[in-house]
């Protein structure tokens, strides 16, 4: 027999001995009582390890509503807290576990603390792992407190409910955490974009500044905006009128149309308005969490819930039998008629998502086509890009005459080009060089520029919706109806969908507006070829955060 060979067999051996003298060891002398389990015990005047531990657990981000939820409860009162010592282990053991152990004897030691965000520059220092120690109603309760910890298993915040008491009054406790955790939320009123991540399968959340759009930054044909307003925002504020009349608050706006028409910036604007409503950003993998983000909105009504570009999951493949884009129209759906919330979606691909939508009415209830500017609106947008500069009404109205099929992102970097073309060539900006840049950017050879800038192209499912504004990512409202494919380039159409009311391409009546008139009340049914089946490609954009200053 080798060296290696004798090794092994003696270490066989001594690890069966091993083995047989544990299977031999009587219960009670692996088990003990930890001096952190004999503290509680203490407190609570009972054997902590016969008592039940009551789990509560809810979205990371809630620990910190969860936080001042408690300290109020624990403020009425004598209360104390504790924490374990003994380094990390205790972030893997149970409150059951801490009280006791066989082999790691958890002693009290400091609470722990975690600052977390209030809102976009505010934080608080909240309890990340630490035992409250207060009385409820004349009896004594332990509360361990614990933020999630998704790297090590935990996704989710969570509260340890133990004491003598009867169960009713551990279910009466739970349920004023609840309700001031409403009440008090730092939620409320602001607005939060919901990001996935490697180590969770919940959603985490980041406050955003709530955007500063004004309504001349919207630069759209006449009617499309107050529509929009009007769906979204007057509803909630005619509330009670409503209700009394027995009419649903709940609805739901699609924003349909190319790349970089202000689908964004119209979206960004609602939240600018809406100061006090709070509002949910889902977009790309985030919108997984679309059920979360309801209950949200429902719990902190009244509330937006923003889905930017949502085709990206109309095909998306998905662990259930149905697409991610039926757990979202399901949400659209779940809420109740009373519930003050509002879901808008923005899509650059409306035919992906019209069969969808149709097969399932109810869920919109306004359609908006925000298509390439017409005419006065490339006007308009000129204008406002060229605010201060020596250019002549009529060079910028020839300008626009000329740039067709383009987009507010390529009137801002038209102006920037005639304003740098002139800084490098020492002389004042004119209407030649304005002319000039123009006459460059519209050539063959910078027909990729126009397609980037926005042009009505087919994305081939990129899906960005740049904005007038450069493509900041906006948020904002919900409820039921259905859809069709836009008109063509250079209209809108506002849908206010009759349920009951079909047409050959789906539940819809619209108003159109074309270029450079406007015919409120023309009501039609749209026209043109039937929309063809599309696949859509399996991508989805990184999530996407309000850029700083927006």
């Amino acid at each position: 027999m080798s060296e290696t060979q004798v090794a092994d067999e003696q270490f066989y051996r001594s690890f069966k001995r091993f083995l047989e003298r544990v299977n031999e060891t009587p219960p009670d002398a692996r088990v003990q009582r930890t001096p952190f389990g004999e503290e509680l015990s203490d407190f609570l005047g009972a054997d902590a390890e016969a008592l039940p531990v009551v789990v509560e657990e809810f979205a990371s981000y809630r620990i910190v509503d969860a936080d001042i939820a408690l300290e109020e409860i624990a403020g009425r009162g004598e209360a104390r807290l504790v924490g374990v010592a003994g380094g990390s282990a205790h972030a893997h053991a149970g409150l059951a576990e801490l009280i006791s152990s066989p082999h790691l004897p958890f002693k009290a030691g400091p609470a722990e603390f975690a600052e977390k965000a209030t809102g976009p520059k505010t934080t608080r220092q909240v309890v990340s792992f630490g035992a409250r120690l207060l009385s409820y109603r004349g009896a004594r309760v332990v509360i361990m407190q614990r933020a999630s910890r998704p790297d090590m298993g935990r996704p989710q915040s969570q509260l340890e409910v133990l004491t003598a008491a009867e169960p009713a009054l551990v279910s009466e406790l739970l349920g004023e955490v609840r309700s001031l955790m409403v009440e008090r939320s730092v939620l409320r009123g602001k607005v939060l974009a919901f990001e996935s991540s490697d180590f969770r399968m919940d959603a985490g959340a980041t406050f955003l500044e709530r955007p500063d759009v004004a309504e001349g930054d919207v630069i759209l044909p006449f009617g499309v905006l107050e529509s929009v307003v009007a769906h979204v925002i007057e509803i909630g504020r005619q509330r009670e009128v409503l209700l009394a009349a027995g009419q649903h608050l709940k609805r739901g706006v699609l924003l349909y149309g190319p790349p970089g028409t202000g689908k964004t910036l119209t979206v960004r604007h609602l939240l600018s308005r809406t100061e006090g409503v709070t509002a949910v950003l889902l977009t790309g993998s985030s919108i997984q969490h679309i059920s979360a983000a309801a209950e949200l909105a429902r719990t902190l009504q009244p509330s937006i819930v923003v889905l930017e570009d949502i085709d990206l999951v109309a095909m998306e493949r998905h662990a259930s039998p149905q697409p991610l884009l039926f757990e979202v129209l399901d949400a659209l759906d779940g809420l109740d008629g009373d519930a003050d919330v509002a879901f808008v979606m923005t899509t650059n691909r409306v035919q992906v998502l019209e069969r969808a939508l149709v097969s399932r009415p109810g869920r919109v209830d306004l359609a908006v086509e925000i298509a390439l500017p017409g005419r006065p609106e490339r006007l308009r947008l000129l204008e406002k890009y060229a605010t201060g500069l020596p250019f002549s009404e009529a060079a910028l109205a020839e300008a626009a005459q000329r740039a067709e099929r383009t987009t507010g992102s390529f009137s801002k970097e038209l102006v920037r080009r005639a304003v740098l073309t002139a800084a490098r060539n020492g002389v004042e900006v004119d209407d030649d060089i304005l002319l000039h840049e123009l006459d460059d950017l519209m050539s063959a050879q910078s027909a990729l520029t126009r397609r980037l800038l926005g042009d009505g192209s087919e994305t081939d499912g990129i899906g960005d919706d740049s904005d007038d504004e450069g493509g900041m990512p906006g948020g904002a409202a919900q409820a039921r109806a259905a859809l069709f494919e836009g008109t063509g380039p250079g209209r809108y159409s506002t849908s206010y969908v009759p349920i009951g009311t079909q047409s050959d391409f789906g539940w819809t009546a619209h108003v159109h507006a074309s270029g450079d008139s406007y015919q409120p009340g023309a009501t039609s049914v749209p026209s043109g070829p039937e929309h063809p089946d599309t696949k859509h490609p399996d991508t989805q954009r990184p999530d996407t955060q309000w850029p700083d200053g927006a």
